[in-house]
Formats: structure tokens, C-alpha cells, sequence
């Protein structure tokens, strides 16, 4: 079957309705709710405060429990909320946990209490969210957007999204080389609970291995073993290897430590830890037992266990060494495993419950120092659910984690509604993005379908922050019983089988098995349904391996099976989902479609399109679109253009201006741009509808001339028609959001939003005020400048001296909220409300009118951008022989150095559907073709090249050279004049240096660096430069005699040295930067001495 454009769309719907683009998110939520939390209380199971005033006293901990996102208002009154109003009033949208406790005194048991342990913050859209139950029409009603991803946490109103985090797998074995007297590495990263400890075997040039973990360092390998329980060098040799070459390593390890016996290994290692000898066998087994491979298992009985991977790891050290086996590469995305938020969350809520200064360990606390006062308080007034609550969401809000991790959740970017998508499908690596790390950069051949290849920021995270492709899906993990149902049916031997094939099952060796058609049956199994799709398998014939994976965060693509030569996936199915019969999920389930791993696809051959399907291949992709990302996958004919390029279309249509949600106008973001008439655009790809682009566009379809105009549009600037402005082309509404609350301070004393009166201290004038109603804030529809009062407000001062009650001024000062900065608009909302801790809470919104200026950002979706150099009346601008006036003329300079050729294909596209009254399909590597675009425009009776004679719009002469032109979709870009002009003569200064202040909003000046002031010295202009450099002078006393800074009485006019009481004294004129730094000399107990010649 060959797939055509309309039912790869049919395709990807199913995939999103079944799988979702932010599904995962909200499933692994989910999943830390109905299974996290659980295993946490299961875990810490019996609290046992020592309290032997009352006796013996046990609180059994028993089954969780999840209420509805609530708030609790100043009042005490609780009622349950929406994110609508958590956003406005800026409030944490969560629900209460509750966990069962069971106190037992005595042996007796006491009636079970349901107590609350805290808040949770709940995702938007996750099943434990009301917007979830609802319909499109619901969602509506309760201000929200209906297509909203979801996926995110509302944390004081600011929504947050936790990231995906890039991890070395844990619990695997991975040999490396390296230079220097260790060449052969093995790394063990052993996770048990959210824990990692990190393991090191390595082999020295003279063959002896050590192995360094915890607080052991390069501790002999065979002294482990036998402080293990593995005595006898038979036992070792058997578990490593009986190979002659493997033995013989061996037997160099042996011979080179006089270690014979358990007890001998132990009094080795505590001798090497300095341990004192009365505790030190108890001290050695506890290390073992509690940091030596934890994910084993902590107590004696794993100790054999720990010593046979051991013997296998050793093994693999060895093999290395001989060149029997190649080195693992770290980078392989079968060695990588993704962290989200539901496993983030997990390992932030046991430091908070199990912690050191944790919940448990204060309550234990509170018990006993209550049980000394003869008191047994009930449960719930000792458990400080408030302690949770507060972490939780001061780590949300923050993005500082447990473990010193930062910036793992971030604020989530709702510059358009693409951007709000793909960061909720960010991959971040954990590596410091000031190191290098080529390697970790690099796109490595796994990420192909699963990683987009083509978006990465450009600065220093590049390689480090990456984003999913387009069909990516992320495991969450099979059940304990589903392992254990998979074990039974492999039927492995204990005992190394001769020419047998050693089985690991999620990093960890299960046991031999001599036939590797298992893997065959497996995959089957798996096909047919009667094994769980996340059950990935794969054989390694030259190792002799097979690993099966089943644990949660690994990447994986779907891909259609081909069988015989054939693919699976038929026209029949295709039918069936477009009528809603069957699922994307049936696909799965019945065998036509399955999702691999990059361990697995080391064993498939995948055809990347049908025509070149033979009988070797295995699978077949679904379409090459899908290894690109949600972005990049919206750039037409992207395969034309150069790579970087793709990197920068992609990045243009996350930073555009569109429709970030339809329900803004009852949002109060920071500051957010809507475009006023967006459009969808003529030239589009099969992820349009899918990615919602179709619902949330950004940007509008251009008639484009490709030619110069007088040099106005040099080094890429754009030339745009009066006209076209004027119809409204491009023009959007910027909203800030303003707010004021009524705080109450101690004393008694509060805030008062009014009008000022005249005696408040730093009253403004009343010119300021004009705006203002009665209640002391503006209303909506006023028209506002800078430094206009929005919300009047007085507040108590914070410093009361003598001579401010003495005076006129009231007890009072200005606090009011007044426009930025350079910026002006309209109040188009005002909400006023109470905030959680019942203060009167006001937000004003203005919004402003952003007609394209000079100067303003524009882009194609092939990093094409440039800003307006010139606007141009109509009656000026060139036109076709046909009448058509360009909305835009593009330099033809900017395409031979950045081969953008999909830029060209566009242009020639857009004009095909645009007289033809179609969209164009111009998905990656499946658009349509060039020929027949050209050909369309020839029967359409244009030339086929897609350029035109143009005529001159001033002269009305015809050019000589005929002008490519057609039609293109530009985007408006988050870079406006407006928000970036900047320059000023006088204002403020900075108290401690006064020289002026650095920044826009803060009316600060423009810094004159070392490099202007290198031209101006180039230029001769000596005054000029005195003049720049003098915005701190100052005029300082300075005494002739000792040359410090002598005290000036101005109001009585004397100078007087404080050193030499002197009054030799002339007036210096100096940097105050200079002044301030011979101060800081001073009280470094320096002595400056200032050399003062004439008067």
C-alpha cells in the first residue's frame, strides 16, 4: 500500500488521539499519584516514636488518598477551584493528599484517622484535574482553552512545566576505553528509589582490577569478592570465566593479594577505611550490604546475587582488554533513560517525607516532646502538612530539585501555541552546558525518530537541549507481574550454559538460555497481544547477549512491521480509522505497527519508504517526516534547505506571534502579543492539523517580489507596502499585565488602594492621578501614557523620623502602580479580586496597538529573517503586468550563501495555490514536486519559473530583468522596535556609584564602552569624550598636607582636614566611581594618599 498525503494525516490523528503529543506528561503524573505516593508510605510503613512515658507506641501507615484541587480562602471557608481562577488570583492549583494512620499503644490498636499529609500541586489535564472529565463546549464555559495541551502545574498563578531529563540508564553494565594506566573502565550507575550509586570498575595496565564505589576507593575487585562470600579461587574463576585467556587474568588478580578468606576481605577493606576494630566487620557488611549495588537488594541474602554481577561485570572488563568485545557507546540512546515529572516528583516527596529534617523525622520529634509534658496529641495536630506543602511547591516554583538539580521545572513559554508544545516535549541533558562535551552534542544516529534532529537552541546548551520527534513515545513501565509472567515463559538456567546466551532483563543478568529463537517467540507474543507492547528484545550474536527491556523512560518510535516483504498496514486499516472502527492503540495490539527502542533496532532493517522494501527488511517507516520534530516538521520542503537553516525556520515559528490561546482575554499573563488577523497558511505539511496550528496559526500568506529596492533592503531587510499595512497586514495587540495588593503589615497597620491625598509622602501631580475613578483605580477603555497611575495606593512609611512627623507630610507614602517605562496603550481589563491570604488583589491588563514599524522582525519558516528597512507607499512600490503590488520585497541576496531553496519552492507553491484555490502539500521529503508546480503554473498561464514582468512604481518604466514573485507565509516576530527603542539625556542615577542607571525600564543610560571610546579618540574628539566620561563627576576636598579626603560643613562653608585639622585644603574634581573606590581602599586599612599640586 502506498500512503498517501490524506492518510498519513488520518495516521497521525489516531497517533495523537491514542498517544497525544503531551500525553506522557500528564500519564506519568498519573502514575507518581495512583503508584508513587503509595510506594513511599508503603515504604516507611510503621512510624515508632521512643516515647516510654505512654509505652510502646506505633502509627501504622496505610492507603493514600487524592481530594479535589481546592482553595482554602483567609476565611477558613474551603471550596473547590479551576485553573481559571488559580491563574487570576494567583494561586497554587492543588489538592489535598490524604493518608490513613493507625495509632497502636500498647499493642492496642486505636480507631484508623484519615489525615492530611499536604498539597499537591495537580496537572492541568491530568485525570485528577475537572478540566479532564469535561467536553469542548464545557471547557469553554470555564474560560479555558479547549485544545490546551495540558501538562503543566499552576504554582501562584504562573504556570510550570517540569522538563524531561536526560539520564544514563540505570543498572546497566558499560565498559569504556580511556587513556592512562587504567585504559578499560566499566561504570555502574545502581538506582534503588530515586537513589543512584555510582559504581567504577578498572582494569590497571598490569591486569589487576579495582573497584571504587561510596566511600571505597580502588578496592582490589577479588577482595570483594570473597568479603562477599565468594572464598574459594574455583568459585571465582566459574563465575567469571573458565576461557583459558579469562582465566589466566584471573589468576594475576588472585595471586597479587594474600586474601583467602571472608574474614581476611573484611579486616582488608576496614583497614583500608581506617575503620576502628571493635565495629569494623559490622561497619564492612552494613557498606556492602547498603552501597554496594543497592538495586539488588540491601541485606545479606543479596550478597551472592552482588557477587555473580559482579563476576559478570569483571568479565566484561576483561573481554575489553583482550579485544574481544567493542566499547559501549555511551551516547547510544539504548544506554539513555528520560526522567519526568512523575519520577522527579517521587524523589522530591521521599526527601520530604524520609528526609533528614523530614516530615517523619519531625514527627517522631514532636511526639517525644510532647509524651515528656504527659500529653498524647491527636494525629493530625502533629503531622505539619504545611511543611509538605510549602516544599513542594517552592521546588515547582524554583526548579531547585533534591540533589542540588536546578532549573528542572521552568516557566512555561506561552509565546505561541506552538512554543507551549514543544516545550512540554523538551529533553534537557543534566551535563553543564559550559564543558564541551562534543560527543554528548552530536546527533548520534539513535535519536533518529526519536529526537528531532534538526531543533537545538544556539547558544551554549546546543546538543544539550533537545526535543521530541514527531511519533516519539516514552515507556512508563510494565508491573512486577508482568516480569515476573515474562521470566517464567523465557525458562532460564541458573548456571552458565557452554555457547549459551547470557539473558539481562533491564540491565540486570537473569540467566542463560541456549536457544536465542526465544527472542522470535517473544516478539510474536508481543505482536499478537498477549504481551505488553512496552516489551522491547534484542539479541546480540557476537556477545551472546540478549537484553530485554521493560522499565519506564526510554524513548521509542513506531514503525509499520513488513512481513514476506510486505507491510502490514493496508488500505483496510486506514478506511477503518478514518470511520472511528479501529484505534491507533488496535494498530499496536494486532501487529501492524510496533514501537521499538534503540536496543531493538539494532536487530530490524527499516525501509524508509515502500518502493525499497526487500526480503531482508523488517519494518518500514510511517513517513521520513516523523524523525523530525513538532516544529520543524511545519517547515515546508525542508529536505531543499540547508541544515542550519531547518534550525532556525524551527526556532522562528516557536518565537512568532499568533493566537497563543483563545482564551486570553481572560488570562493575565505578564505581557503576551496576538496577532489581530492570523492566517492559515497555503503551503502547508501532514503535522499541520495535528500539531493545532490549524486552530492556532502564526502568521499571514504575503505576495512576496524577490528583488532590491534602492538598497533599502540590504543585509536582508524588508521592503513593505504602505498599503497593506494599512489593511491590517501584520498588525497585533501587545497585553501587559499590572498588579497591586492591599498587604497588611504588623502593627496593625495596611495598605489603602485610593487616590493619594496631597500630604502622602512622595505624592505625584495630580495631572498623574487624572485617570483614576473613585475606588482609586483606572478604568478600562482609559487611554494611558508612561508614568500614568493605574492603581492608586498608599502605604505606611517604613522609616518614621523626627523631622517627617514634625512636617506637614501625613504618616503615609506613595506606593501607587504607574505605567513602564516608554510604553503607552489602552486599560483593556481590570479584574479585582482577593488573593489566598484574603488581601484585596487588583490586575489591570493594557493592551497596545502594534502596527509594523521600521525596524520590526519578520521570518519565513525557512529561517529567512529580517527586519523593515523601508515602508513604501503604493503608488511607489513596483508592480506586475497583471496589477499585482507586492505586500513585501526580499533581497535575492540572501538566498546563495544560505541555499534556502525551500524558500524559492514556497514562493513558486503559494502562487500555484493561491490561483488554483488550494493548500499545497510540502511535507518533508513527500511534498509536492517542483515539475509539478511548474507545470500547474504554465496551464494557469504563467511562466513556469514563477517570474513576471514588473513595472517601475515611480517612473512606470518596465524593468529590464523579470521578477520572481508569488506568495509566501511570513511570520511577525517577538522583536519589536517598540519594546527595545532606547536613549536618554538625563535621568536617574545609582545610589552607590551615581552614575546613571543600566537598563530600559529603568530609564538608564547607554554605557560608553572601551572600544567607543577607542573611536572617538580615532576621531579627535577629545571633548566629546571628556563629556561622556564625566557623568559621575564630582568635586571632592582634599587636604594639601596628607592627601585624604577632607569634611565639608556647607552649611557653615568650611573645609577641614579630620587627619591633620588643617585647613590646607583645595577642591578636586574626580570620578565618584574613584571617590567611592578610595573609601573601599580605606576601610581595607589602606592608606590612599591623594598628590595635590597648585590650587
Amino acid at each position: 500500500m502506498v500512503m498517501n498525503s490524506q492518510d498519513l494525516k488520518i495516521l497521525l490523528e489516531a497517533f495523537k488521539k491514542d498517544v497525544g503529543l503531551t500525553k506522557f506528561q500528564m500519564e506519568s503524573f498519573e502514575n507518581f499519584v495512583e503508584n508513587g505516593i503509595q510506594k513511599i508510605i508503603d515504604e516507611i510503613g510503621v512510624l515508632r516514636p521512643e516515647v516510654p512515658e505512654i509505652g510502646e507506641l506505633e502509627i501504622r501507615l496505610g492507603k493514600v488518598r487524592i481530594g479535589e484541587p481546592y482553595i482554602k480562602e483567609a476565611d477558613g471557608s474551603i471550596r473547590k477551584i479551576l485553573p481559571k481562577e488559580a491563574r487570576i488570583r494567583d494561586l497554587t492549583y492543588a489538592a489535598p493528599i490524604y493518608v490513613e494512620m493507625t495509632p497502636v499503644i500498647n499493642g492496642k490498636e486505636l480507631e484508623t484517622v484519615e489525615v492530611l499529609l499536604g498539597d499537591l500541586p495537580i496537572m492541568v489535564k491530568s485525570k485528577y484535574c475537572p478540566l479532564s472529565r469535561m467536553s469542548r463546549e464545557e471547557l469553554i464555559a470555564a474560560g479555558e482553552d479547549p485544545d490546551d495541551p495540558g501538562g503543566y502545574f499552576i504554582i501562584n498563578g504562573t504556570e510550570r512545566v517540569i522538563v524531561a531529563i536526560e539520564e544514563i540508564a540505570p543498572n546497566r553494565i558499560i565498559v569504556e576505553k580511556q587513556e592512562g594506566s587504567y585504559p578499560q573502565i566499566a561504570r555502574i550507575n545502581s538506582e534503588r528509589n530515586g537513589f543512584v550509586q555510582k559504581h567504577l570498575i578498572e582494569r590497571k595496565n598490569d591486569g589487576i582490577i579495582f573497584i571504587s564505589f561510596g566511600s571505597i576507593r580502588r578496592l582490589p575487585v577479588i577482595v570483594l569478592f570473597k568479603a562477599l562470600g565468594m572464598e574459594t579461587d574455583k568459585e571465582i574463576i566459574e563465575a567469571i570465566g573458565i576461557e583459558e585467556e579469562i582465566a589466566n587474568e584471573v589468576y594475576a588478580n588472585l595471586y597479587a593479594f594474600d586474601v583467602t578468606t571472608q574474614k581476611e576481605a573484611i579486616e582488608f577493606i576496614g583497614q583500608m577505611l581506617k575503620l576502628p576494630k571493635e565495629q569494623l566487620k559490622e561497619r564492612v557488611l552494613q557498606l556492602l550490604d547498603k552501597y554496594f549495588l543497592p538495586h539488588l537488594g540491601q541485606d545479606a541474602k543479596a550478597r551472592k546475587e552482588k557477587a555473580k554481577y559482579l563476576a559478570i561485570a569483571v568479565r566484561k572488563v576483561i573481554l575489553l582488554a583482550l579485544g574481544k568485545i567493542q566499547e559501549d557507546d555511551l551516547d547510544h540512546y539504548a544506554n539513555k533513560r528520560l526522567r519526568l515529572a512523575g519520577d522527579l516528583l517521587e524523589v522530591l516527596l521521599r526527601s520530604i517525607l524520609i528526609g533528614r529534617w523530614g516530615l517523619i523525622a519531625r514527627i517522631n520529634y514532636s511526639y517525644q516532646k510532647l509524651a515528656r509534658r504527659g500529653k498524647l496529641p491527636p494525629i493530625q495536630a502533629v503531622v505539619e502538612s504545611n511543611l509538605v506543602t510549602s516544599q513542594i511547591n517552592s521546588a515547582l516554583a524554583t526548579g531547585t530539585w533534591v540533589g542540588g538539580r536546578t532549573g528542572v521545572s521552568q516557566r512555561l513559554d506561552r509565546l505561541n501555541f506552538m512554543k507551549t508544545q514543544s516545550h512540554l516535549r523538551v529533553v534537557v541533558s543534566p551535563l553543564s552546558s559550559t564543558q564541551e562535551h562534543f560527543e554528548a552534542r552530536e546527533l548520534h544516529a539513535t535519536q533518529f525518530g526519536r529526537l528531532c534532529p534538526a531543533e537545538t537552541p544556539e547558544g551554549p546548551t546546543i546538543g544539550l537541549r533537545k526535543y521530541l520527534a514527531l511519533t516519539a513515545q516514552i515507556t512508563r513501565g510494565i508491573s512486577d507481574l508482568e516480569r515476573k509472567k515474562l521470566l517464567n515463559m523465557l525458562d532460564l538456567s541458573k548456571e552458565r550454559i557452554e555457547d549459551g546466551y547470557l539473558v539481562f532483563l533491564d540491565g540486570n543478568p537473569v540467566g542463560w538460555i541456549a536457544d536465542p529463537g526465544i527472542v522470535d517467540e517473544i516478539r510474536k507474543k508481543r505482536r499478537n497481544g498477549l504481551l505488553n507492547h512496552e516489551i522491547n528484545i534484542a539479541v546480540f550474536h557476537d556477545i551472546k547477549e540478549i537484553r530485554i527491556n521493560t522499565d519506564s523512560g526510554r524513548i521509542r518510535r513506531p514503525l509499520i512491521i513488513v512481513e514476506n516483504g510486505k507491510p502490514k498496514l493496508t488500505k483496510m486499516h486506514i478506511e477503518k480509522l478514518k470511520n472511528g472502527e479501529i484505534s491507533w492503540n488496535d494498530l499496536i495490539t494486532s501487529g501492524v505497527i510496533e514501537y521499538l527502542d534503540a536496543e531493538e533496532e539494532e536487530n530490524a532493517l527499516v525501509a524508509l519508504k515502500e518502493d525499497e522494501i526487500t526480503k531482508e527488511h523488517t519494518h518500514l517507516e510511517i513517513s521520513p517526516l516523523c524523525a523530525l520534530g513538532l516544529d520543524a516538521s511545519l517547515i515546508p520542503f525542508p529536505e531543499y534547505n540547508r541544515g542550519d537553516r531547518v534550525n532556525y525556520g524551527a526556532k522562528m515559528i516557536g518565537q512568532s506571534i499568533g493566537l497563543y490561546q483563545a482564551n486570553f482575554f481572560v488570562r493575565t499573563d505578564t505581557k503576551c502579543n496576538v496577532l489581530n488577523y492570523p492566517q492559515i497558511p497555503i503551503v502547508q505539511t501532514n503535522s499541520f492539523e495535528v500539531s493545532g496550528f490549524d486552530s492556532h496559526p502564526a502568521g499571514q500568506n504575503v505576495v512576496i517580489a524577490v528583488m532590491s529596492y534602492k538598497g533599502f533592503n540590504m543585509e536582508d531587510a524588508l521592503i513593505f507596502n504602505k498599503a497593506s499595512i494599512e489593511r491590517g497586514r501584520f498588525t497585533s495587540t501587545f497585553f501587559r499585565t499590572y498588579t497591586a495588593e492591599e498587604r497588611k503589615y504588623s502593627g496593625g497597620q495596611e495598605d489603602e488602594i485610593r487616590i493619594p491625598d496631597k500630604d502622602v509622602h512622595g505624592y505625584r501631580s495630580e495631572k498623574e492621578y487624572a485617570h483614576l475613578a473613585e475606588d482609586g483605580i483606572v478604568n478600562p477603555e482609559t487611554e494611558v501614557k508612561e508614568g500614568d497611575v493605574l492603581i492608586g495606593r498608599v502605604s505606611p512609611l517604613r522609616f518614621v523620623s523626627p523631622t517627617t512627623l514634625a512636617g506637614a507630610i501625613g504618616n503615609k507614602r506613595e506606593t501607587s502602580i504607574t505605567l513602564r517605562h516608554k510604553e503607552k496603550g489602552v486599560v483593556d481589563r481590570v479584574f479585582i479580586t482577593q488573593n489566598e491570604a484574603g488581601n484585596k488583589y487588583i490586575k489591570v491588563v493594557v493592551r497596545d496597538w502594534r502596527i509594523p514599524e521600521v525596524g520590526d522582525k519578520f521570518a519565513s519558516r525557512h529561517g529567512q529573517k529580517g527586519v523593515i528597512g523601508l515602508i513604501v507607499p503604493q503608488e511607489d512600490m513596483p508592480f506586475s503586468a497583471s496589477g499585482i503590488i507586492p505586500d513585501i520585497i526580499f533581497n535575492p541576496h540572501g538566498i546563495p550563501s544560505r541555499q534556502t531553496i525551500g524558500h524559492l519552492l514556497e514562493i513558486l507553491a503559494g502562487k500555484v495555490g493561491a490561483l488554483e484555490g488550494r493548500y499545497v502539500n510540502a511535507s518533508g521529503f513527500e511534498g509536492e514536486k517542483e515539475i509539478d508546480l511548474r507545470e500547474a503554473l504554465k496551464r494557469l498561464g504563467f511562466r513556469s519559473d514563477g517570474k513576471e514582468k514588473f513595472y517601475n512604481g515611480i517612473t512606470g518604466e518596465i524593468f529590464e530583468a523579470e521578477i520572481f514573485t508569488g506568495v509566501i507565509y511570513y511570520n511577525k516576530l517577538d522583536h519589536m522596535v517598540a519594546d527595545k527603542i532606547h536613549a536618554r539625556s538625563r535621568g536617574p542615577v545609582t545610589l552607590l556609584t551615581k552614575q546613571p542607571t543600566e537598563g530600559r525600564a529603568k530609564e538608564g543610560g547607554l554605557r560608553l564602552g572601551e572600544m567607543e571610546k577607542d573611536c572617538l579618540i580615532g576621531h579627535g574628539a577629545a571633548l566629546v569624550l571628556k563629556e561622556r566620561f564625566s557623568s559621575d563627576e564630582t568635586e571632592v576636598a582634599v587636604c594639601k598636607e596628607c592627601g585624604m579626603i577632607a569634611l565639608e560643613d556647607k552649611v557653615k562653608g568650611v573645609k577641614l582636614c579630620p587627619i591633620c585639622k588643617g585647613s590646607n585644603i583645595v577642591t578636586v574634581k574626580m570620578s565618584y566611581a574613584f571617590k567611592l573606590m578610595l573609601d573601599e581602599l580605606k576601610a581595607m586599612g589602606i592608606y590612599p594618599k591623594i598628590n595635590v599640586k597648585g590650587e
